[in-house]
């Protein structure tokens, strides 16, 4: 099923029973479907082991809104224990926690840029226009006639559009948690052409004046202690390219002079900061490891 991992780990592919993991595991990744995930999350936390579910399944803290977009929960009881898993804003409660629910890909690279201006009030909260873009394979690995090579190469074309996807309630969950009151985004997600990488701008009206030094200077501020989110230099815009394969989140903010309205930008690869790499640094924070263990790796140039 995956060839590139020949020769390099001697991981058996096996059926996932959990009184088996638990006699050899204390901590397990669940990767299984959005609804799906909950049970055997469930039955693993009655074994004891700490898990960092990569479902959708525990990112809502609203029981009514997980119904509304993905159906039935199969673990009600366990509803609203897990931390959502961005280290760079709930690090202290990770490092407590035994269940992580990795956020999305799309609202790890719009939060990022977001929030340290929702924190400061920066921003109107009533209309934040967000544009994503991903690369094909955060479709995941189905089949799709979409997804065919004569389909997606040189196309490009939006999809899940005026509010319809999934991400629109956890993008506005933790974007209400950072402002301290309710926000809503136009969010706008689009396929390209390319196997993995995310960019993603974001408009915002703001509440007073801000120059274009000034808005990059916040995060440069929100993130100068941070391993994994770069701030570009002046100028500069994040490249999908220099993120590939990595667990980095690049990103930039400067103001339109024209119009006076707040410019956010950020690139991240959908495969690990916006999933598995983002996993592995919540584990590596539950544990007690250094965050970066096993994510040291540079991105693919060229």
């Amino acid at each position: 099923a995956y060839p590139a991992l020949a020769g390099r780990t001697e991981l058996v592919l096996e059926a996932a029973d959990p009184d088996r993991i638990a006699q050899r595991a204390d901590v397990a990744f669940c990767a299984l479907p959005h609804g799906t995930s909950a049970a055997m999350v469930a039955s693993l936390r009655d074994r004891g082991l700490r898990v960092v579910d990569l479902s959708a399944d525990f990112r809502l803290t609203d029981v009514e809104a997980y119904t509304e977009w993905y159906g039935e929960h199969k673990a009600p009881e366990r509803f609203g224990t897990a931390v959502y898993g961005i280290p760079e804003f709930y690090r202290d409660a990770l490092c407590a926690t035994e269940l992580v629910a990795t956020p999305g890909c799309y609202p790890t690279a719009a939060l990022l840029p977001l929030v340290p201006f929702l924190r400061r009030g920066l921003v109107e909260t009533d209309a934040i226009h967000i544009d994503s873009k991903s690369g094909v394979s955060g479709a995941g690995r189905k089949l799709d006639a979409g997804y065919l090579l004569a389909e997606l190469a040189e196309n490009w074309h939006a999809y899940g559009v005026a509010g319809a996807h999934r991400h629109v309630p956890e993008i506005e969950q933790e974007a209400s948690l950072a402002a301290g009151k309710p926000v809503r985004v136009a969010f706008t997600p689009h396929l390209l052409p390319v196997v993995r990488g995310m960019s993603t701008s974001i408009y915002a009206r703001l509440t007073r004046p801000l120059a274009p030094e000034e808005a990059r200077e916040i995060l440069v501020e929100a993130y100068a202690a941070e391993r994994f989110v770069r701030v570009v230099p002046a100028g500069a815009t994040p490249r999908v390219s220099s993120v590939r394969a990595s667990n980095f989140c690049d990103v930039a903010a400067t103001v339109d002079a024209r119009t006076g309205s707040l410019l956010l930008l950020s690139a991240l690869d959908n495969l690990t900061k916006g999933a598995s790499g983002q996993a592995v640094q919540c584990f590596n924070l539950m544990c007690g490891f250094s965050e970066d263990a096993a994510l040291t790796g540079t991105s693919w140039a060229p």
